[in-house]
């Protein structure tokens, strides 16, 4: 009966996890949905099989039909992608950056990247990838008015530091990265250049973003599952046409960082990047465009939205500042909101110093935008917010309303097979 019950609670808590995401507006910026082709790629027998190595060269017998997904994953990754090289084995955006540092630096040497305090990705961090490699870590100075590395001196400490990488791209990521300026000064000085484009990938392949491998860039990683809309897991990317190059970087993620590397999510990405090919550049301009339109109606409903000057945004990435540096308002509105039916996370702003405490929200709209949603409901998403935090309305009512709201919203878009209801559940 104990295990009847541990098993019951489990899938209690599934099915409830389903109907909160269901019945709220979720907005974090690193999620998405998953189309119903993807999510029957993901659920099927591939879940626990093993394929290690290439297509064609495997340490398993029984990989033949993999080979056949795995293959056209890589090709169909080089178009969407524009690039003459793809690896779409690792498991995540985070495993694609350790796999990545691991084929283009050794431990001792150094790595220029966005701190965190800017926005900079943990896995940019001693915490997490770039320690883990053994790595000595120098950070950009920062442009907080345009959100970005302030170039002139960036340039003037890549010329002084000489880096071994220069990594660029961040997990508050508003505005595409002056790339080819700062790419020269890293090449002047013999650095590799590496792009994480986990957050704007579907942005960069729609051609709405910027186009790094183009751009400076020798290698660009992304995650499978935030503006790219696939199941969890990552890529590797490059334009370099030097087998050698090539070999180090899929040696970097087998056998460097996977052993199995998830086949049902490989499957998955391989119908992702399917679907992309002939949904993706609508999806990502009607991402950009709902970030702008609900920035622009959070302005108007008396919101302090960062970056006001540059026009807010040119991703799928709002800011919003509550309170004082340091003060914990981000973390408190983002409680609020979830009672209100409103999913979002706090996030540290310019200035801000405490992860666990900062005064602002990042706001996504990859999800909302596969749902259906548009400039106008960017306004009713406004209102929602401004009830929440400003009126400070009643916060059951607010999630009723939204509940209602929301039920128009229950099929996935821009996929091929669109007919099934939400699947959260």
């Amino acid at each position: 009966m104990g295990r009847e019950n541990t098993i019951s609670k489990i899938m209690d808590a599934i099915c409830d996890s389903g109907r909160h995401y269901r019945d709220s507006i979720p907005m974090i910026a690193s999620e998405n949905i998953l189309s119903p082709l993807v999510r029957e790629a993901c659920n099927s027998d591939l879940h626990g099989r093993y394929a290690e190595g290439l297509p064609g060269k495997r340490y398993y017998q029984g990989c033949e039909d993999f080979d056949t997904i795995e293959s056209i994953g890589i090709e169909t990754a080089k178009r969407v992608f524009n690039c003459n090289f793809a690896n779409i084995q690792s498991t995540s955006g985070t495993n694609s950056n350790l796999g990545a540092l691991k084929a283009l630096t050794k431990p001792g040497q150094t790595i220029m990247a966005v701190s965190t305090a800017d926005g900079g990705h943990i896995s940019h961090a001693q915490m997490g990838a770039v320690g883990m490699r053994g790595l000595n870590l120098t950070t950009y100075p920062w442009d907080e008015d345009r959100m970005e590395p302030d170039i002139d001196q960036s340039i003037n400490l890549i010329r002084e530091t000489k880096p071994n990488l220069a990594l660029f791209g961040q997990s508050v990521f508003l505005f595409p990265t002056p790339l080819q300026e700062l790419s020269d000064a890293a090449h002047e000085v013999n650095a590799k250049v590496m792009y994480d484009g986990a957050h704007v990938l579907g942005l960069i392949a729609g051609n709405q973003f910027q186009d790094p491998l183009n751009e400076g860039a020798d290698v660009m990683t992304g995650s499978s599952h935030k503006t790219f809309p696939g199941p969890q897991g990552g890529f590797l990317l490059s334009n370099s046409e030097d087998i050698k190059f090539q070999k180090k970087l899929n040696n970097g993620i087998f056998p460097g960082v996977c052993s199995s590397y998830h086949l049902h999510h490989v499957a998955g990405k391989t119908v992702a990047l399917s679907e992309f090919e002939e949904f993706g550049e609508q999806y990502a301009i009607d991402i950009i465009s709902n970030a702008k339109a609900l920035a622009e109606s959070l302005a108007e409903e008396g919101f302090d939205v960062i970056a006001e000057d540059r026009g807010y945004t040119a991703s799928h990435q709002v800011l919003t500042r509550h309170g004082q540096i340091d003060s914990g308002a981000g973390r408190d509105a983002a409680a609020l909101l979830e009672k209100s039916g409103i999913i979002t996370n706090m996030n540290m702003l310019p200035g801000d110093t405490k992860a666990m405490s900062p005064s602002g929200l990042r706001l996504g709209t990859p999800e909302i935008t596969r749902l259906g949603m548009s400039n106008d409901d960017m306004k009713d998403i406004a209102k929602f917010y401004s009830r929440a935090l400003i009126r400070k309305d009643d916060p059951k009512l607010i999630k009723n309303d939204i509940k209602e709201f929301k039920s128009n919203f229950q099929t996935v878009k821009y996929c091929f097979q669109s007919d099934l209801a939400y699947p959260g559940l």
